[in-house]
């Protein structure tokens, strides 16, 4: 039987309306009716029997149906989709994840346990196809060295959701975000040590040139700094038209 003569099999019921209330991920626990090529029908007490195609019986590819499942076992299954105007019901055997990428939303709360620790954070596990990554960062507001200051390996924990890459296959979760954020205090100085703070600060000039070595030598020895500068070795230096300005204008009134 192909599967077409599936379709025309499921479709015989009269029943839209309750089929209408079933929703997806609902879990059943049915018997098989009837094997095919196409896959496999299973009564789940329902009016209309659900039907599972044969690349949901199991994560691994099958070749043949009664390979997996035989008439009269009863199995598990859940909903997979519902056509409530065509009496058809969907199911697989294979079990759907708690979060889909496109229930995945940012700022939503989930609870998840901590399955990895390494130095850069801790892995998450929240039931979707990845597990999250919460960065050492978004642990605490405090600093500390390794993720295992806070949390163990199997821990339940609450995180939100940072961000979210459907493309790289990332989930980005944070702890920090659920925790307040504490006061810092800061603490007053003493009106005389401010005093004394802004007496030692005193206006230094800049100095035109752009090698400090050179500047300091110039202040400290101006005589000294003229007889460099007039020798011919240093004339080779790559001064700018400022800093030359600067040493006439400095030394030529001397």
């Amino acid at each position: 039987m192909d599967t077409e003569t599936l379709e025309t099999t499921v479709g015989s019921g009269e029943n839209s309306s309750e089929l209408g209330e079933i929703k997806r991920k609902t879990h059943f626990t049915g018997t098989v009716m009837k094997t095919t090529l196409a896959g496999a029908l299973v009564d789940i007490g329902l009016e209309t029997p659900g039907v599972v195609h044969i690349s949901q019986l199991q994560i691994d590819p099958v070749n043949r149906v009664e390979d997996v499942v035989k008439v009269g076992q009863t199995v598990d299954v859940w909903v997979k989709r519902v056509f409530p105007k065509k009496n058809r019901i969907e199911l697989t055997m294979i079990k759907p994840l708690d979060l889909e990428w496109r229930e995945i939303t940012k700022g939503m709360v989930i609870k998840g346990k901590v399955t990895r620790l390494e130095k850069f954070g801790a892995f998450i596990e929240i039931g979707a196809e990845r597990p999250g990554l919460v960065h050492i960062s978004e642990m605490t507001h405090d600093y500390i060295k390794s993720p295992g200051e806070v949390v163990k390996e199997g821990d339940e924990v609450e995180v939100q959701v940072l961000s979210v890459n459907r493309q790289k296959r990332q989930i980005k979760l944070s702890m920090k975000a659920l925790e307040e954020v504490p006061v810092k205090v800061v603490k007053k100085r003493n009106p005389a040590s401010q005093n004394r703070s802004k007496r030692k600060s005193k206006k230094r000039l800049r100095c035109p040139l752009p090698w400090k070595w050179l500047c300091a030598k110039l202040w400290s020895a101006p005589k000294r700094k003229m007889n460099l500068w007039r020798s011919s070795r240093k004339r080779n230096l790559l001064l700018t038209r400022r800093s030359k300005k600067y040493f006439l204008a400095r030394f030529s009134k001397r």
